[in-house]
């Protein structure tokens, strides 16, 4: 089977169970920026000098994958997906505020001024940095759904986001330590 499958030619894409969304839908565009984030952390787990960021990035991807299975299930479905795959959950939220507790006890917050991305020559708090703001674009996508039809059921979901977000700030600091 081609990857290029050419359903996506018109304008639509796939989400789970069947389910053709147009590429432009809130719901589509939450995915994608979570994709995005995906990719972004990327540089950082290759690139990464200190052992914990590599460790907060490799548990983090495939989560971010789970977390896509939600965004990725037609509302009114969420009990089929529950059926296969386990439903994001409040102990991700726990891994992130520990690793918060790590980071600021370890000196992440140790700078003068405003963090400026970058300004330390160090590629990995540079890429750190733009793997929050693309975890906070995502973030701000998943909460465009809030109150619509499309809601995310699960306010893990926007919950995990928002964390992340303040733990790549903190390992963008730590890796410029």
């Amino acid at each position: 089977m081609s990857i290029a499958t050419r359903r996506g030619d018109e304008g639509e894409t796939d989400l789970l169970f069947g389910c053709r969304l147009s590429k432009s839908h809130p719901r589509v565009h939450a995915l994608g920026a979570v994709d995005e984030l995906n990719a972004a952390l990327g540089p950082i787990r290759i690139a990464a000098l200190k052992p914990e960021t590599r460790e907060v990035i490799t548990t983090v991807q495939p989560w971010l994958i789970a977390l896509m299975g939600e965004l990725a299930t037609p509302p009114g479905l969420e009990e089929k997906y529950a059926a296969t795959h386990k439903p994001f959950d409040s102990e991700k939220l726990t891994y992130l505020d520990e690793w918060v507790t790590k980071l600021e006890a370890g000196g992440a917050l140790e700078f003068k001024g405003w963090a400026l991305p970058g300004e330390a020559g160090v590629m990995t708090g540079a890429y750190a940095d733009l793997a929050r703001v693309a975890c906070r674009r995502a973030e701000r996508h998943v909460v465009d759904l809030v109150g619509s039809d499309q809601e995310v059921p699960n306010k893990d979901v926007g919950r995990f986001l928002n964390r992340l977000s303040d733990v790549l700030w903190l390992l963008a600091r730590w890796e410029e330590k």
